[in-house]
């Protein structure tokens, strides 16, 4: 099988033209309390404030804007745990195409009621992420829908890959970027815009440990599977993922593994110090900055919100004991 090429930062600024008539930058915010929280100077980029509340929007609407006339006619299927899908089915509403979106039996409502009311078709499948992406292959050899891979996609990472663009714009002298990492999209396309404009900039990963699979496979340099026990439904998956695994092999500087507990503590913190909803996988890279307090102090560090969907049950859990 022929090797997906990298996007380069040509890739990112034409990702950026193709997306600016329909996504607006986000912010990128101080929070003085962060700052006395984690002793670094900490900028929030709030991809929460996406159109469907996560960062994979960008990815979605450029991929999709780029579809052929016998895809689109065909439509697009993709599995997700439910931002990837938000980003596939606001994207096919907005070209007019339809999608199928794989999940979960137990999936997030809060992301399983926006991708119905963009007018997606929902498959519910197998207990987790892979369960369902394994019945989504499935489907798309069967119907010869456009399958939309999670992280094995060019256009996608070229696409999630513009925040990086913004924080730099906003916050040129940033030294380190912290990145939550499922599939691996959002911190491929950090490292590739980040070193293509400062080589010093650090990029730093972040996952949970209770589903390591993309630390490992960075660890091992090969793709290896590993248990998937997190609540933080955006950092769980079993598999790592080709494309993103070799720019992060490449480009990231390090990873950093954080626990359920210091995710949680993460979550409310960045709730109660931004006002902000945030979801559990949106407050990892706060999170890796609390865990090595040492290795930030002092220094300009971007954390990137990566979403802030989480749900009812989620939000009451994080002050009475329960993951939600």
């Amino acid at each position: 099988m022929t090797a997906l090429p990298v996007p380069g930062l040509a890739d990112v600024l034409a990702a950026r033209q193709r997306i600016a008539p329909y996504l607006r930058p986000t912010p990128l915010y101080r929070y003085p309390a962060l700052d006395a929280l984690t002793g670094a100077q900490v900028w929030v980029k709030h991809e929460n404030h996406q159109p469907v509340g996560a960062f994979k929007v960008r990815g979605g609407v450029n991929l999709v804007g780029q579809l052929s006339a016998a895809e689109r006619q065909h439509g697009v299927i993709t599995a997700s745990t439910g931002n990837h899908g938000q980003s596939a089915a606001y994207a096919a509403d907005l070209f007019g195409v339809r999608a199928v979106i794989c999940m979960p039996e137990r999936a997030n409502p809060v992301k399983v009621e926006s991708m119905r009311a963009l007018g997606a078709d929902l498959v519910f499948h197998g207990r987790d992420f892979d369960d369902a992406r394994v019945h989504c292959e499935k489907l798309a050899a069967e119907h010869g829908y456009r399958y939309i891979h999670s992280g094995n996609e060019p256009a996608l990472i070229a696409g999630v890959a513009t925040y990086t663009l913004e924080i730099l714009e906003a916050q040129p002298d940033t030294e380190v970027i912290v990145v939550p990492v499922g599939g691996g999209s959002g911190a491929a396309g950090a490292c590739l815009v980040a070193k293509s404009v400062r080589s010093s900039i650090e990029v730093i990963g972040v996952q949970s440990e209770a589903a390591p699979a993309a630390y490992r496979s960075w660890q091992a340099g090969a793709l290896v599977e590993d248990t998937n026990s997190t609540f933080a439904e955006g950092l769980a998956t079993r598999t790592a993922f080709e494309l993103p695994q070799r720019i992060m092999r490449d480009l990231l500087d390090d990873f950093v593994l954080v626990s359920e507990e210091a995710l949680k503590d993460a979550t409310r913190s960045m709730i109660e110090k931004t006002r902000n909803l945030v979801e559990p996988a949106g407050a990892a890279a706060l999170a890796a900055v609390l865990s090595v307090p040492q290795r930030f102090a002092g220094r300009k560090v971007a954390i990137v919100c990566s979403g802030g969907n989480i749900s009812p049950a989620q939000l009451a859990g994080l002050w009475s004991g329960e993951s939600g």
